[in-house]
């Protein structure tokens, strides 16, 4: 994987709970390019690695831009990130990879809650630029939640930025954009925030005439089921370019297996939201139990699988590795 050392250039408070990292790269160089929907893993101090979606313009070359909520269950990484984390200090983070792309399309529709305004942002910058007309609806609990206001309530050629309030009665289950209510061909919605969030606004969309192929949705957390659970069975992984097999019980991933035998896996977020220790199926049955990846990938020909939480409903499994 490829990596680089950062700088943090600039640090502000953005609502009540989030804070923006400007990050510049530490030689002076212009930093790889990205496209709208691209996150970045970022190395902390305290070990961890951790998964933030870039936002801002991606025309920028200069500086990368992250904005990070403080989860209340956090597992460490965004605590770490909010009360550690100084001005200057180096930070290393990998290249941008993109899972959340945006697609070509005549208008769009972005809706957002809480920190998944990040990545909606960015596109909203990228179809400014692209000059496709575009939305973008943004709820939080209260005014004063909302990040990244200067960005998003900019006075945009193409398109607008909305905030919306569950304390002022615009809760998503009370009120729904307008932008919603007219699915046109050619028209894409992208959804990202709480997995109950955008649950319920795919519900809405669906009722009111959106096709699958429409809808476009990226979580922050996990969902049911967890990578292990009541029931699993041990079954045999083995490696296509040395035939080597191991035995993988039901309390491990097939991730720690290859670990604790000399493989290395390319671990990230450890919860199937990345992708990043995705890897071809060469035979067997996938049991399929990450985020990243939709249902038709899932249950495509050619089919990859999350090392870090996926198992196997078939007694062998043989990967591309």
């Amino acid at each position: 994987m490829t990596t680089f050392t950062v700088t943090i250039d600039g640090l502000s408070r953005q609502g009540r709970h989030a804070v923006a990292l400007s990050l510049v790269r530490d030689d002076g160089q212009p930093l790889p390019r990205w496209e709208a929907g691209a996150h970045i893993d970022l190395q902390l101090g305290n070990g961890m690695m951790r998964q933030y979606s870039l936002t801002g313009s991606p025309l920028r070359q200069d500086r990368y831009l992250i904005c990070v909520g403080l989860a209340a269950d956090s597992r460490g990484g965004s605590r770490y990130i909010h009360q550690q984390l100084r001005l200057g200090q180096r930070l290393t983070i990998s290249a941008p990879r993109n899972l959340f792309p945006l697609v070509a399309a005549q208008r769009v529709v972005l809706i957002a809650a809480g920190i998944g305004l990040t990545p909606l942002l960015a596109m909203a910058a990228q179809l400014e630029a692209d000059a496709v007309p575009f939305s973008l609806h943004y709820y939080v609990k209260q005014r004063q939640d909302a990040a990244l206001t200067r960005q998003l309530l900019q006075p945009f050629r193409h398109g607008y930025g909305e905030i919306l309030c569950s304390a002022e009665g615009q809760s998503p289950r009370q009120h729904l954009p307008e932008a919603l209510r007219a699915p046109e061909p050619g028209t894409h919605l992208y959804l990202c925030g709480p997995q109950g969030f955008m649950t319920h606004i795919q519900q809405q969309a669906q009722a009111l005439g959106w096709r699958a192929e429409q809808l476009h949705t990226e979580t922050f957390s996990a969902a049911a089921p967890t990578p292990t659970q009541a029931g699993d069975e041990s079954f045999i992984v083995t490696l296509a370019s040395s035939g080597a097999s191991w035995p993988v019980p039901a309390d491990k991933t097939i991730a720690r297996v290859l670990l604790e035998n000399g493989v290395e896996v390319p671990l990230s977020c450890e919860m199937g939201l990345c992708g990043a220790c995705l890897t071809p199926v060469v035979s067997g049955e996938a049991d399929h139990r990450d985020t990243v990846q939709t249902e038709t990938e899932k249950s495509a020909p050619l089919q990859q699988i999350a090392l870090c939480c996926s198992r196997s409903r078939s007694k062998a499994l043989v990967i591309d590795l």
